[in-house]
C-alpha cells in the first residue's frame, strides 16, 4: 500500500464500502460531509483525510459511527431545498412516473411513455376515463395557474399505444391463484406474470373486470377499451378462468394446487367471509405493507380490505403485492415493494413560480372536444409541455437519497426556519444548477480547478451563507466551458445535472 493511503482508500481496497459524498477518487480530499466517519480505538475520524498507518483497528460500522452518519446526513438535509420524486407521483396511489411519461410525450415517444405508464399502471386507458386524478391535486403547476391533465394524458397514452411496451420474464416455475378478475387482481396477475410467476385468475363473472364492467357506464368507459386492455393482461401469459366462484371448498383447493393466493374479490362477501381469514366486518386485515392475511402464503389486496371507488389504489395494489409475492416464494424476507427516501419541500413559494417556468411553457390547461374525446396528438404534446418537470434529475443516482434512505435520516430533524427559494441556473443547452441542492461538498469546485477553467466555479461568501457559484458574478456559460458534463456526473446530489433527461 502506498504511504498516503487515504483509510477510506485502504479499506475499500478491501472489498469493505464505506460511504462518502463529498470524496472523489484521484482528488484531494475535502473533508466536508463527515459521512466516512470510522472507528479507530473509539476515536471517530473521516477517513477520507487521514492516511492508514500499520497497527490500526479501524471499525467501519456500529451504532455509534451510524447514529453520527444519520446525523450528518440530517444536518445536511436540513438546508436541502428539492423533491425526489415530484409530488403528483407521491400523490398517484399506483405511484406512477408521472413527469418522466410527460417529457417523453411532449418529445412525441409514444411508445416509450407507455412503457413508463405500464410500470406501475397496467390499465391506463381505463383508468384515464375513470380516475378521479389525486396525482393532480398535487400538481405544483396548481400553484402557478392550474394542473396539468395527468389523467387524460394518462389515457392518451393508453389509446396511443399499439403494441404491449413489457416484457414477460422465463418462468421461475411457481404458480399463484388470484381471485377476483377487477382492478386489482387483473393488476396483481399481471406484474406477477412479467417476473415469471404463472398467474390465473379466477372469477364468478363470465367476463374478467369486475365493477369496471358492470358499475361505470358504457359512454364513460367504452367496454372495447377494456376488453382491449384486458387482452393485454392475458397477453402476457395470464390464465383466465371465468363463471368460477370461489366459495371455502375450492379455496382450500387452490391452496393445495398453487404455491400461493392472492385474494382480490372486491367488496367482503359471505364466499370471502367463508375463507376464514382474520378481519373485520368491514374488511380482511393485513399487514400494511406486504398484504400479508392472517395466513402464510395468502394476501389480500383491493375492495376486500376496505370499500373504495379508486380503481387507481385497486391497480396500486395489485402492483405492490406482486412484490411480496415474489419474496414469499424466493422464501426471502416480505417487506413488500421496495421504497426510497423521498425529500420534499412543500409548496411553490411565488418567487418560484418563473424559475420553474423556465422549463415549461405558460397558458391555461388545455380542455378537449366536448363528447368523451380526449386529446389530439398536438394537444398532448402541448399539455405534456406545461409539466414543470419538478422531480429531480438525479432521481435514480443521487447518493445523498441512497445514504438518507439507508440510514433513516430524517429531513426535518435540524430544520428550524423557513426554507430557501429554489433557483435554477442554465448553461447553454448542456446542464442546470440548482444552488439550493448543494450540499457544499467542493467536487465541482477542485474539478474546474484541475481542469483549469477560466473561471470555474468557487465557494463565494462566509460561514452559513457560503454557496458554490461563479466568481466574478460570472454566467453559467463563461464558469464552464470544459467540464461542465463532467462536473454533473460527479455531482453527488442533484445540484448539477446533464439538463435533458428522459
Amino acid at each position: 500500500m502506498p504511504e498516503g493511503t487515504t483509510v477510506l482508500a485502504a479499506v475499500r481496497q478491501q472489498g469493505i464500502d464505506i460511504p462518502a459524498l463529498c470524496y472523489l477518487d484521484g482528488m484531494e480530499h475535502f473533508t466536508s460531509c463527515m459521512l466516512c466517519l470510522v472507528k479507530d480505538r473509539g476515536r471517530l475520524f473521516p477517513s477520507c483525510s487521514v492516511a492508514a498507518v500499520s497497527g490500526m483497528d479501524i471499525v467501519t460500522e456500529d451504532e455509534e459511527i451510524r447514529e453520527a452518519r444519520q446525523t450528518g446526513l440530517e444536518l445536511l438535509l436540513s438546508e436541502h431545498v428539492g423533491d425526489c420524486e415530484a409530488p403528483c407521483q407521491v400523490a398517484c396511489p399506483a405511484h406512477m412516473e408521472i413527469p418522466r411519461m410527460n417529457r417523453l410525450i411532449a418529445a412525441g415517444k409514444w411508445e416509450e411513455s407507455l412503457r413508463i405508464v405500464k410500470r406501475d399502471i397496467v390499465l391506463p386507458a381505463v383508468l384515464g376515463r375513470i380516475c378521479p386524478a389525486p396525482c393532480e391535486g398535487a400538481c405544483h403547476r396548481k400553484t402557478v395557474d392550474e394542473a396539468v391533465s395527468i389523467c387524460l394524458l394518462k389515457r392518451f397514452v393508453g389509446d396511443a399505444g399499439t403494441v404491449h411496451p413489457c416484457e414477460v420474464a422465463p418462468s421461475v416455475g411457481k404458480k399463484v391463484a388470484v381471485i377476483g378478475a377487477g382492478p386489482a387482481g387483473l393488476a396483481a396477475a399481471y406484474y406477477l406474470q412479467l417476473r415469471g410467476v404463472e398467474a390465473t385468475l379466477f372469477d364468478k363473472a363470465e367476463k374478467a373486470g369486475g365493477q369496471l364492467r358492470t358499475a361505470i357506464p358504457e359512454e364513460v368507459l367504452p367496454r372495447e377499451v377494456l376488453d382491449r386492455e384486458i387482452e393485454a393482461v392475458l397477453g402476457t401469459g395470464v390464465r383466465f378462468i371465468g363463471n368460477t366462484p370461489v366459495d371455502d371448498q375450492v379455496f382450500n383447493q387452490l391452496k393445495a394446487d398453487y404455491d400461493a393466493v392472492v385474494v382480490a374479490t372486491g367488496n367482503l362477501d359471505d364466499l370471502t367471509k367463508s375463507y376464514q381469514l382474520a378481519g373485520t366486518p368491514k374488511g380482511l386485515e393485513v399487514n400494511r405493507d406486504t398484504y400479508e392475511t392472517s395466513e402464510t402464503g395468502i394476501f389480500a389486496i383491493g375492495n376486500v380490505l376496505r370499500s373504495s371507488r379508486l380503481a387507481v389504489r385497486s391497480v396500486g395494489q395489485g402492483k405492490e403485492v406482486a412484490f411480496s409475492v415474489l419474496q414469499y416464494l424466493n422464501e426471502e424476507k416480505i417487506s413488500g415493494e421496495p421504497r426510497r427516501f423521498n425529500s420534499r419541500f412543500g409548496k411553490l413559494l411565488q418567487q418560484e413560480f418563473a424559475e420553474y417556468l423556465k422549463e415549461s411553457v405558460t397558458g391555461q390547461r388545455n380542455q378537449p372536444a366536448a363528447g368523451g374525446t380526449g386529446f389530439s396528438v398536438e394537444m398532448a404534446i402541448e399539455e405534456a409541455k406545461r409539466c414543470l418537470h419538478c422531480d429531480c434529475r438525479a432521481i435514480d443516482d443521487c447518493k445523498l437519497r441512497e445514504w438518507s434512505g439507508f440510514y433513516q435520516a430524517s429531513q426535518k430533524r435540524f430544520q428550524t426556519s423557513g426554507r430557501r427559494a429554489m433557483t435554477k441556473h442554465f448553461q447553454n443547452t448542456a446542464i442546470v444548477y440548482e444552488p439550493q441542492k448543494c450540499i457544499k461538498c467542493g467536487i465541482c469546485v477542485r474539478l474546474t480547478e484541475k481542469y483549469r477553467e477560466k473561471y470555474g466555479l468557487t465557494f463565494v461568501g462566509r460561514g452559513f451563507d457560503v454557496v458554490v457559484g461563479a466568481p466574478f458574478s460570472e454566467p453559467l456559460d463563461q464558469a464552464l466551458t470544459e467540464t461542465s458534463v463532467e462536473v454533473a456526473r460527479a455531482c453527488p446530489t442533484g445540484a448539477l445535472e446533464v439538463r435533458k433527461k428522459e
